[in-house]
């Protein structure tokens, strides 16, 4: 009925005794050929199309780099700082001059009306021209003859006077001989009024005793204006 049992006859060999060969697992070659795969197109990645990577001399001077970039906005910003605080002096310097300016021109308007007021009250040519020497002092220092002359025409006459002032000074030299000195004549400009003051030299040893004033229009060489006044001691 049943067949006849065979047995395992057990062969010695030269290596001992033999085994059964176990392979790897297709799971464990698909996974590992799988990480190789990944990690070498992930390397592959990076090189062609990811950031370059910088070598321990280009980290280095990057890092340089940012530094310098960080000294420098602190010193801009202490520019900045500087310079915003100069701006605001400067703004309240100018603001203070302003105020200043303002009070001086209204000072200097005040001086000007006042002026006038007094150019008014001085009393008329004697000789009744126009223009007029209302007013004029003459001195004498170190060989020279100081004045001061007022030259006004007519309230409602409003053309410029242009012409010019000339001095004959009267006197005595040292010798005491007396004899008299035409000054060159200085130019003389007027609408209302004109203030003309200086000094003029005189010849070595001549003390002068009075001083006549002529006035002429520009180009002409009749006198508009004339007055003689004494020399002040």
């Amino acid at each position: 009925m049943f067949g006849r049992q065979q047995r395992h006859v057990f062969k010695p060999t030269a290596y001992g005794a033999t085994r059964r060969t176990r392979r790897i697992p297709r799971w464990l070659v698909l996974l590992l050929t799988g990480i190789v795969l990944g990690a070498g197109g992930l390397l592959f990645l990076q090189k062609s199309y990811g950031p370059t990577r910088l070598t321990v001399e280009q980290s280095e001077q990057l890092h340089y780099d940012l530094n310098s970039l960080g000294m420098d906005k602190q010193r801009l910003q202490s520019e900045l700082t500087k310079t915003t605080r100069e701006l605001a002096e400067a703004t309240a310097k100018v603001e203070s001059q302003g105020k200043s300016l303002s009070q001086a021109q209204a000072q200097i308007a005040k001086q000007i009306g006042d002026i006038k007021m007094f150019a008014e009250a001085m009393p008329a040519d004697p000789r009744g021209t126009s223009p007029g020497i209302r007013a004029a002092t003459f001195g004498f220092d170190n060989n020279k003859l100081t004045y001061q002359i007022l030259v006004m025409q007519d309230a409602g006459k409003t053309a410029i006077f242009n012409g010019n002032a000339e001095f004959t000074v009267a006197g005595r030299y040292s010798n005491g001989k007396s004899g008299s000195i035409t000054l060159p004549p200085f130019e003389l400009a007027l609408e209302r009024y004109v203030q003309a003051e200086g000094e003029l030299d005189l010849p070595e040893g001549f003390r002068p005793r009075q001083v006549t004033v002529k006035i002429r229009r520009d180009g002409a060489e009749k006198i508009v204006a004339t007055r003689t006044l004494i020399v002040s001691k």
